[in-house]
Parts: structure tokens; sequence; C-alpha cells
């Protein structure tokens, strides 16, 4: 019986490659984004490609009966979901006061609230089937306090402890749970947070492409976090040592606008 895999956000960036991942594995694939259109040439692509089955679900995340919705439209279809992809997130630039707080509370209902309730739906008969996992995609962000986008990397910061809990608590289950952290990936990330318009000195972007070959191969390896790319992991590593008050400075500077 092929194994059926939910992916959030798979229209576009890191979603959409981890959907490509999972079909080269031969699994069938339930897709599910806002942009229909690119949802279903995703779907004609991997139906050809690969021949698997692809089932497209509509939907906004940020609205808060979309978690449900999906969960009973993967019912209907008859498709016992064995792999949950939470990947659908998005940010914004800027001082917390300074920007619109309903949009800032969608930020939590996407990255924090639809992950957990989606993970809630799915898991237990992942647990009662004894197989199964779920891929998070978090963030670097998560290992750091983030002046300037501060509700992202705090959403950020709870997928990570999230995840990492879940982990432990399914050790010996059959299930697995691993925590994606890319950096600073070439995706259209940039243009909904208006990243774009941050200072210069950035560090070089990762290929979606990339990250997500790192996510797919982590979680068929059972790890629990992978943070692809050097430079990537070195800052990951280098928070844990560095004062908390210059890491908050450092990231609130790398965080300013022009």
């Amino acid at each position: 019986m092929a194994e059926t895999v939910l992916v959030t956000g798979a229209s576009s960036g890191i979603g959409l490659e981890l959907a490509r991942c999972f079909a080269a594995d031969k699994s069938d694939l339930i897709l599910v984004a806002r942009n229909t259109a690119a949802l279903e040439k995703l779907a004609a692509e991997l139906r050809g490609k690969y021949q698997v089955q692809v089932l497209v679900i509509t939907a906004d995340l940020a609205r808060p009966e979309s978690s449900q919705r999906v969960f009973d439209e993967a019912g209907r279809a008859g498709l016992t979901v064995d792999v949950l992809v939470n990947n659908a997130g998005f940010g914004l630039h800027g001082g917390f006061a300074e920007l619109p707080l309903k949009r800032q509370l969608e930020i939590i209902q996407v990255n924090i609230a639809a992950l957990v309730e989606l993970t809630g739906l799915f898991l237990p008969g992942m647990i009662q089937r004894k197989r199964g996992g779920i891929l998070n995609v978090g963030s670097v962000a998560g290992f750091l306090p983030g002046p300037n986008m501060a509700v992202y990397y705090a959403s950020k910061a709870f997928v990570q402890s999230f995840s990492e809990a879940l982990f432990e608590e399914l050790r010996g289950s059959g299930v697995t749970i691993t925590n994606l952290c890319p950096g600073p990936t070439e995706t259209n990330f940039s243009q909904t947070a208006r990243t774009h318009h941050v200072r210069r000195q950035q560090a070089a972007k990762m290929s979606a492409v990339a990250v997500a070959l790192a996510g797919h191969r982590a979680f068929r390896q059972g790890r629990c976090v992978v943070v692809p790319g050097a430079q990537n992991l070195f800052i990951a590593q280098l928070v844990k040592i560095l004062p908390r008050a210059a890491v908050r400075r450092a990231v609130g500077h790398y965080n300013q606008l022009k």
C-alpha cells in the first residue's frame, strides 16, 4: 500500500520541493495551499513524472476552520495520511508595534495554531498504526530572538520546542518527528515578509531544492532536528555560547531596514 504524504504550503518554495522529494519515493500526495492553479500544475507534474496519486485541497490556514476542513476532506477522499509535512508559514518584517496586529496574529495562526491542530488531528492515527511521522519546517530563527521580526522568530521557537518534545514523547512508537531548520532560502518568503528591504550584508541563500533534500533525508533517517548548510549550523551552535544580549543586538541590526 502506497504511503500518503500531506504537504501544506505546497504551491512554492520548500513545500513544493518537499512534495517532489516524497513523490520520488513513490508516495501519494495531498497538496494544500491557497493557490489552486499552482497546486494543480504541481499535481499534474507529479502524476506524470512519478505515476503517483495526488489530491489538491485549496485552503488558507490563516482561517481557523481550515485545518479541520483539510482533515475532513482527506477523510472523505478515503486517504490515510502517513506523513504530515507542516511547511506552511510566513513572517512580517518591521517593529512589532508598527505592524498590523491582525496580520501578526495570522502568523501565529498559520505557523503555530494550524501546525498544532493538524498534528493533533493526524498524529493519533499514526500512533495507532505504529508508523508514519511528521516533518515540521521550522527555521534557524527558532534559535534566536528576532527584533524587527519578533512574532515570526517566536513562532519558530515554538515549533522547535514542540517538535523536540513530541520526538521524545513518541520514542519507540514507530512514529517520528523531524524539525527542519533552514536559514535564508531562495523562496518567495522575502516578498511576503518584506525582508527584501533588509540591509544587504546578508548570508548567502540556499536553494529550496537543497533545503528540501536535507529535510527529506533527515526525516527518513528519523532525526529530530536538521539545520541544513554549514553557515546556518554554525549560527545555531554559536548562539548557544554567546551572551543573549549580544545575540539580540546582532539580530536586530541584521533585520534593520535600509
